[in-house]
């Protein structure tokens, strides 16, 4: 009798629970453990607590006494896999399909827009160096002045230490997305270091801040309906955010508080508001008034949404971001952030409210259906993020300062036409995507120094430039070496020097 009623127990469990299939059912039984599994369902959970269902401990499979022999819960084993009987063979695309591709690569060559990707292994003990690969056969040494690894932490020995170190224990992969098996407690961790960082209640993690930009931005577009207002130099990724939420947007002039106020007035009174800005602008070095923008967005009802990818370690006290040196950091409603910059490691996040993360960590699909950041690179960036905040990364962020002002004085009195910018990136106009190409490619052929051109897209036709970036490493030889090999460059390019050089940043 008491076998039937559990048959019953478990029959009716079937038609109420929408997610239990016949091979679900089959392996809770023969793991003797199906109440354990419906107390973990949010259906079954919910139906046993109103005593709708009622499901046994456990239940025997084979009979009410008789255990389930062991060799039924053995998975089948293969004795061997079958090779396939046909060389996998790269089949090419239809005519029409390549023809389109080739002529939108062809478009980039003539217009020298194409890129290539300069082939570099940086040596750890030896920053600011690397070998590359200049010629098909042969590395060389080479100074590299355009790293975003602004302080070379990824290479600090505490750094690679805690990386190392987590890896032996669990392995280089997370092994799914965070909510998946993706999540340990150095990503918990991480994030609270982070919203402890920022001042917010809440953090999370992205895989780059490109997806943390993107989710943010489309996803709380949609759940505010809300009108967003991006400043003109915003990056891509919070450009595609903003299109992706499919939600009214409006550009103002970069920096210019007269045209936000000007379309905020122009604004949808009823409807809620995102005014979206970085604060230090990567190609131009131009950073944002913060108080300024942030007061006026929040004059019109609207929060605030500020990318602070290249300021964090670099800039304030403990390294949280121009925000934080300037004492404003606590009217910004929402900061992301980057993990591969200052930090020297991989990722994103943003940090703010905890109703506003915890909605962009449930309804966000960059998130949702991403696997999680390796357990070791939070590990890393938590040991990254702790020295910044505290007396090394002062000295650091001083030695970084020194060095990035240096280099713009000796460029700026040799007469190279440097922007005008207050931040620690060093821009150098050039104006020619063809010229900013054979800039690339004879300072690192002839001089053996790499800094990377910048063309369309990343920068408007016409402001081509070569973007520097000194480092605590840069010693000023090294500068002055620099500063003779733009000489020749520009010489033999017939480059203009600043008597001829009229372009406001």
């Amino acid at each position: 009798m008491a076998s039937l009623i559990k048959t019953a127990a478990v029959a009716v469990a079937m038609r109420k629970c929408p997610f239990l299939s016949n091979e679900v059912l089959s392996f809770a039984l023969k793991s003797r453990s199906l109440s354990m599994f419906a107390k973990k369902c949010p259906v079954m959970s919910k139906l046993m607590t109103q005593g709708v269902v009622t499901l046994p401990a456990t239940y025997d499979f084979k009979g009410e006494n008789e255990a389930v022999p062991e060799e039924e819960l053995k998975l089948p084993t293969l004795t061997k896999l079958e090779a396939p009987t046909q060389k996998n063979e790269a089949q090419p695309l239809p005519p029409k399909y390549d023809s389109i591709l080739n002529d939108n690569i062809e478009a980039k060559k003539r217009d020298s827009t194409y890129r290539t990707f300069q082939v570099l292994s940086r040596t750890a003990e030896k920053k600011p160096y690397a070998m590359a690969r200049t010629t098909p056969l042969e590395d060389e040494d080479v100074s590299v002045w355009c790293s975003n690894d602004y302080l070379g932490m990824s290479s600090h020995p505490k750094v690679t230490g805690a990386v190392i170190d987590t890896i032996n224990r669990h392995g280089v992969g997370a092994g799914g997305t965070r909510s998946i098996g993706g999540t340990s407690h150095y990503h918990v961790e991480l994030e609270n270091t982070l919203a402890d960082l920022h001042g917010k209640d809440s953090a999370l993690l992205f895989s780059s801040c490109y997806v943390a930009n993107d989710t943010t931005l489309q996803t709380l577009g949609r759940v505010l309906n809300a009108e967003i207002y991006s400043d003109q130099g915003n990056h891509a990724s919070m450009i595609a955010g903003i299109n992706n939420s499919r939600m009214p947007k409006f550009v103002f002039r970069h920096n210019d508080l007269d045209h936000l106020e000007e379309l905020l007035v122009k604004g949808d009174p009823d409807r809620m508001k995102i005014v979206a800005f970085e604060s230090v602008y990567s190609m131009t070095g131009t950073i944002a008034p913060i108080e300024e923008l942030c007061d006026m967005a929040h004059k019109y009802n609207a929060i605030t949404f500020v990318d602070e990818v290249h300021a964090v370690g670099l800039y304030g006290y403990h390294g949280a971001g121009l925000a934080e040196e300037r004492g404003m950091a606590h009217k910004i409603d929402i900061v992301s952030g980057t993990l591969g910059k200052a930090y020297g490691l991989v990722g994103g996040y943003i940090a703010s409210t905890g109703p506003l993360i915890d909605v962009v960590r449930s309804l966000g699909s960059g998130l949702i259906f991403t696997t999680s950041i390796p357990p070791s690179t939070a590990a890393g960036a938590v040991t990254s993020i702790n020295i910044l905040a505290q007396q090394e990364g002062r000295e650091l962020r001083l030695r970084h300062r020194a060095a990035y002002n240096l280099l713009r004085v000796k460029l700026l009195k040799a007469g190279f036409p440097v922007l005008d910018c207050p931040s620690h990136i060093v821009p150098l106009h050039i104006g020619d995507a063809l010229k900013a190409t054979l800039c690339m490619d004879t300072l690192l052929e002839k001089h053996k120094l790499y800094v990377q051109a910048i063309n369309y897209p990343t920068v408007p036709r016409g402001r081509e430039l070569l973007r520097f970036v000194a480092t605590p490493y840069h010693t000023p030889r090294m500068m002055d070496y620099l500063i003779s090999a733009l000489d020749d460059v520009w010489s033999n390019l017939d480059l203009p020097k600043c008597e001829n050089f009229s372009l406001k940043n």
